[in-house]
């Protein structure tokens, strides 16, 4: 999604403006986004959340299914539109985003230089006449710091299920059209584990407030059903088109 990432700083972005998203022609050939435990209530109605592991960091990151196979949103539709009422927080702080400033706490706003939203004559100015941030940018600065909040406490999250061994590989199998197809590569959280845990474990889950986004998780499964639909009604309306 970003192709030329840099730190915003006044010297390079003075001129800088940045266009209102129109559309989502930008997310259009990805089949996941990361998400963070506060948006689990929300998305579990739309897209099945799942877990990623990262093998270098041996931890694990959640994700929704946007599609059924890589390179293809199905909620991205032809006309650039976001086809559903949640759009993932990733998705909608485009063409911003945080990077480690080499300081453990410490984050810089960064921008997508390569975005089509990027431009020195239409949208909202990143700095004023002064040489300051304006408002616009201000406002991504403090959205982004919430977001790393919620992301410091999704990684904790992550960690704590993992220190349970909660996570089990999914492995299913679906029938596309007149195809089977094998969904896996991803983890979902055991339920089986969960219903096992002590009381004390139980417990420990519920004081850091883990509940609600585990059992957003473990619902969100459903709707890998409605990946299949999306896939179905997309091949059929291709179909028509030729």
């Amino acid at each position: 999604m970003y192709s030329s990432l840099v730190p915003v700083n006044k010297a390079r972005h003075a001129n800088k403006k940045v266009r209102q998203v129109q559309g989502f022609d930008f997310a259009k050939n990805f089949h996941i986004a990361a998400i963070m435990a506060h948006e689990f209530a929300r998305a579990a109605s739309i897209y099945p959340v799942v877990f990623l592991e990262d093998k270098t960091e041996d931890s694990f990151r959640p994700v929704v299914l946007m599609g059924l196979d890589a390179g293809e949103n199905l909620f991205v539709g032809a006309d650039g539109k976001w086809q559903a009422s949640y759009i993932p927080a990733i998705i909608r702080r485009y063409p911003f985003a945080l990077a480690g400033a080499g300081e453990e706490g410490k984050f810089t706003v960064c921008i997508d230089e390569g975005s089509d939203l990027i431009s020195e004559t239409e949208g909202a100015a990143l700095f004023d006449d002064q040489g300051e941030p304006a408002e616009p940018l201000e406002n991504v600065k403090r959205y982004l710091g919430e977001l790393q909040m919620m992301d410091t406490f999704t990684r904790e999250f992550c960690k704590n299920l993992a220190s349970h061994n909660m996570f089990t590989p999914l492995n299913m199998r679906v029938r596309q059209a007149d195809q089977v197809k094998n969904i896996n590569g991803c983890y979902v959280l055991n339920e089986e584990r969960l219903n096992s845990l002590s009381n004390e474990g139980f417990a420990d889950l519920r004081e850091k407030r883990y509940l609600p986004a585990i059992y957003a998780h473990l619902v969100s499964l459903a709707q890998i059903e409605r990946l299949i639909m999306l896939k179905d009604e997309r091949v059929s309306s291709q179909a028509d088109a030729q």
